[in-house]
Order: structure tokens, then C-alpha cells, then sequence
């Protein structure tokens, strides 16, 4: 079997720290008063229920696993509010 070199290059190959810098670039390239989801959280919450609604109920997984929504929620707590959970 031969051996596949992977390229060194790409944005998976920088450094965490890189790749936050070009994140955040990203992020402030919208002024605020143009980022509809943070001045309008309803509109937010009617995309959200739209694009839910959108997969079939057989494959949601959350709608199907309580567990792993609570779980993915936590996390998402958990990063939001700039905890580490360390088995992650």
C-alpha cells in the first residue's frame, strides 16, 4: 500500500491561533447594524424553526435523543461562556 503525503497547506494545517485570527476577520467584516440574528432574535428564531423543519423528522437526531440534545447544549453553554470542559 503506498504511503499518502498530505500537503502541508490550507487552513487545517495553521496553527489554532491562525486560524482564530482569519475567524475573527471574518466575523468583523459585517458592521453589527447589518447582522439581522443579532439585532432581531425573532428572526432568528423563525430561521432556525424554518430550517429545522426542513429535515426529516426520522433524522433529526436531537428530536430523537434528548440525551445528546441536553448534552450538546450543555457544551454549547459551556463555550459560550468560555469554560473548558476538558474531556472534550
Amino acid at each position: 500500500m503506498q504511503e499518502v503525503k498530505k500537503a502541508n497547506r490550507g487552513f487545517a494545517s495553521m496553527s489554532p491561533e491562525k486560524q482564530r485570527e482569519i475567524a475573527r476577520k471574518g466575523g468583523k467584516s459585517v458592521p453589527n447594524e447589518k447582522r439581522s440574528f443579532s439585532q432581531n432574535p425573532e428572526l432568528a428564531s423563525r430561521a432556525g424553526r424554518k430550517g429545522g423543519q426542513s429535515v426529516d423528522p426520522s433524522k433529526r437526531s436531537f428530536a430523537r435523543n434528548h440525551a445528546l440534545a441536553s448534552e450538546a447544549g450543555r457544551k454549547g453553554g459551556h463555550a459560550s461562556h468560555g469554560h473548558r470542559d476538558p474531556t472534550a
